[in-house]
C-alpha cells in the first residue's frame, strides 16, 4: 500500500507515488496517481509523470487530464528508452475509462498510445516490459470477458500500437485472477507474473506466459502458515531463472518473500 500525503493536489510527487527508475546521469522518473491539473478530478487531480534530477530538483514532466481520451490515476512505474522516452500505464481514462498505455518523450509531450475497451484489458495497474524491439508488455488486473468484467489479461503492444492480449485470466480462476504488479521477462521472451488471487486454493499464484500464449501454473499459494497468500507484487529473476516476489501470510501472518524455480 503507498504512503498517504496531505500534500496539495498541485503537487504530484507527493501524492501516491509508484517505483522509481534512474537514468544514467541518476535521474529519477515516476509516476503519482493523484495531483497535476488542478482542475482534474474534483480538484485532487489526475496525476503526473516526474522527473527528480540529481541534484535533487523535481520537475513535473506531464499531468494527466482525463479530457478527450486522456488517461487517469497512473498507479505503476515507468520504462525508458534509449531516447529518454518514457511509457506506463493509467488505471482510468482513455477511451472507454479502462485504462491507457501512454508514452511521455524528453519534451514532455503525451502520447496515449491505447486505450483498453475492456474486453481487451481493463484497469492496468502494473508496470510495463519493454523488449529490444520496443514492443511492450504488460497485465491488466481485470477485463477480457465482455462489459461484465473478467480476470485480467497479459498483452503485448508492439510499436505501431496493436495491443494483442496473449493471455485472458479464465473463470472460475483455478489458474489465477487479478494480476497486480509487474511482469518479467527473460531472454526467451517468456513473461512472468503473480495474481493476487485464484490458483488451485484460492490465495493467489505465479504464472508464466510463454511466447506462443501458453499459461503454466508454476506455484498456487495455499494460505497456510507454511506458506504466503494474496501477492499484489512483482517479481525479480535470477541468472538461474528462479523467481523472488513477497506475500502476505505465512509462519507469523506478517508476510512472506518467496522463491520458485522455473
Amino acid at each position: 500500500m503507498r504512503p498517504y500525503s496531505t500534500a496539495s493536489p498541485a503537487v504530484g510527487p507527493a501524492d501516491f507515488p509508484s517505483d522509481l527508475i534512474m537514468d544514467d546521469q541518476a535521474n529519477l522518473y515516476g509516476t503519482t496517481e493523484l495531483g497535476g491539473d488542478p482542475t482534474c478530478n474534483g480538484g485532487s487531480g489526475c496525476g503526473t509523470v516526474f522527473e527528480v534530477d540529481n541534484t535533487g530538483r523535481e520537475t513535473v514532466l506531464y499531468s494527466f487530464t482525463q479530457a478527450g481520451g486522456d488517461g487517469e490515476w497512473p498507479s505503476a512505474g515507468l520504462v525508458r528508452d534509449a531516447q529518454g522516452d518514457l511509457y506506463g500505464t493509467t488505471s482510468l481514462g482513455g477511451a472507454s475509462n479502462a485504462g491507457t498505455i501512454f508514452r511521455v518523450d524528453a519534451t514532455g509531450k503525451e502520447t496515449v498510445l491505447h486505450s483498453f475497451n475492456v474486453i481487451d484489458g481493463n484497469l492496468p495497474m502494473s508496470s510495463l516490459v519493454r523488449d529490444a524491439h520496443g514492443n511492450l508488455y504488460g497485465a491488466t488486473y481485470s477485463g477480457g470477458k465482455g462489459f461484465e468484467g473478467g480476470n485480467g489479461v497479459v498483452f503485448k503492444l508492439n510499436k505501431t500500437g496493436k495491443e494483442t492480449v496473449l493471455y485472458r485470466f479464465p473463470a472460475p480462476g483455478k489458474r489465477g485472477y487479478h494480476p497486480q504488479d509487474g511482469l518479467v521477462r527473460d531472454g526467451q521472451g517468456n513473461l512472468y507474473g503473480t495474481t493476487e488471487y485464484g490458483g488451485v486454493f484460492g490465495f493467489g499464484a505465479v504464472f508464466k506466459v510463454d511466447k506462443t500464449g501458453k499459461q503454466t501454473l508454476l506455484h498456487s499459494f495455499a494460505g497456510t502458515q507454511a506458506d504466503g497468500a494474496n501477492p499484489s507484487a512483482g517479481l525479480v529473476q535470477d541468472a538461474e531463472g528462479n523467481l523472488y516476489g513477497t506475500t502476505t501470510g505465512g509462519s507469523f501472518l506478517s508476510g512472506t518473500v518467496f522463491k520458485v524455480a522455473p
